[in-house]
């Protein structure tokens, strides 16, 4: 998904709604309050997660403004702003005379970027919060991460009360937990300002830029042969409109209870699936071979330490990214999935589209990265 952040753009650009798609202004007060409370911006809208959340909210009778530091897309019924989010003075006018913030902006992890993670998720954050405050919003929904509490061993139908990490998988993840903690401690019932932590877990669906893409890449360049393990570590994987239903789930429902403020919801698929199995079926989907060749968890993890050690000695001499890390080998080769019963219980919810529909629509989305038999 694309960061809403990166060099200031002063002129804000928008488009107009189109005036027979907004409610009209309303004398009476509480037609005015209704209005607003379906008014609600989009951080990062204009990338994968963002704009998946914006098509659901229009579908759902919501007027969207979105922020972000390119306008990705066109839509008519969408007013952009565009700018810098650690910039007040960018940010302002988009969250003016709203309801509800969704701030779903991040930089790819995969970036390697310290400081800019740093700025966007965490400086870009809390400047989204006081912005916020200053524009009247009463709800902040943020896109958080499960991630924040696996530190590279199994985690097994983890809940919402397990601590943060310690020892993160790796920097970005760092400041996700810097990001969601400021975020829910910035809850304030006092002060009409509610605020809510999404953690979605593996997110994957048409258009995602990241995890489809990668795995073809590397699949084309003959990377996809071995299994870490077993096979038989269990993980989620979340179809992305369910977690942008979990998302306006918890909006909805901080308007009728303020006791969900400064809460972490679990969002997945609640269907943990073999981290191999779900690799295997969107290769094969796709006329991939699956991997076949498995190597020993601990023998990968210790070679991939190696191999990150040799690129430290390096380092003052040349620059290289590997992509056979620690963290991935961590990530490919542990259980970690989580319950989302919490969210069940407390926000009614339930994933909208099944795991088996969800990886279909995404295949077949991709038709276009298929490999000619």
């Amino acid at each position: 998904m694309e960061q809403a952040a990166g060099e200031s753009i002063k002129d804000q650009v928008t488009q107009t709604h189109l005036t027979e798609d907004i409610p009209k202004e309303s004398t009476n007060p509480k037609k005015v309050n209704q209005n607003q409370d379906r008014k609600c911006t989009v951080i990062g809208g204009s990338g994968f997660l963002g704009r998946h959340m914006v098509e659901q909210l229009l579908e759902r009778g919501y007027a969207v403004n979105v922020f972000d530091k390119r306008q990705g897309f066109d839509n008519p019924r969408v007013q952009f702003f565009l700018g810098d989010l650690c910039s007040q003075q960018d940010l302002y006018p988009a969250l003016k005379g709203v309801s509800t913030v969704f701030h779903c902006a991040s930089p790819p992890p995969s970036s390697n970027n310290k400081e800019l993670f740093y700025r966007v998720n965490y400086i870009g954050t809390k400047n989204v919060i006081e912005t916020c405050k200053e524009a009247g919003v009463q709800k902040l929904i943020l896109t958080s991460s499960a991630s924040v509490i696996f530190e590279g061993v199994d985690i097994k139908n983890g809940t919402e009360d397990l601590p943060y990490a310690t020892r993160p998988i790796d920097y970005y993840t760092e400041t996700k937990i810097l990001q969601e903690k400021v975020v829910l401690g910035a809850n304030d019932p006092d002060k009409n300002f509610l605020t809510a932590a999404i953690r979605p877990h593996g997110i994957f669906g048409p258009r995602d830029p990241q995890l489809v893409p990668v795995l073809i890449e590397a699949a084309k360049e003959g990377k996809m042969k071995f299994v870490i393990g077993n096979g038989e570590n269990l993980v989620d994987f979340t179809f992305v409109e369910n977690v942008v239903h979990g998302h306006i789930l918890a909006a909805e429902h901080l308007s009728e209870d303020t006791a969900l403020g400064g809460k972490a919801f679990h969002i997945t698929n609640d269907e943990p699936v073999p981290f191999w199995t779900f690799l295997s079926r969107i290769l094969t989907g796709l006329n991939y071979e699956a991997p076949k060749y498995r190597i020993p968890y601990w023998v990968a993890y210790y070679l991939a330490l190696l191999v990150s050690l040799v690129v430290m000695v390096l380092s003052p001499v040349v620059q290289l990214q590997p992509t056979f890390t620690p963290m991935r080998v961590a990530l490919a080769g542990t259980f970690h999935y989580y319950s989302c019963e919490k969210a069940k219980k407390r926000l009614g919810y339930q994933p909208l589209v099944t795991m088996d529909d969800a990886v279909e629509r995404t295949v077949q989305s991709f038709h276009h990265l298929r490999k000619v038999q």
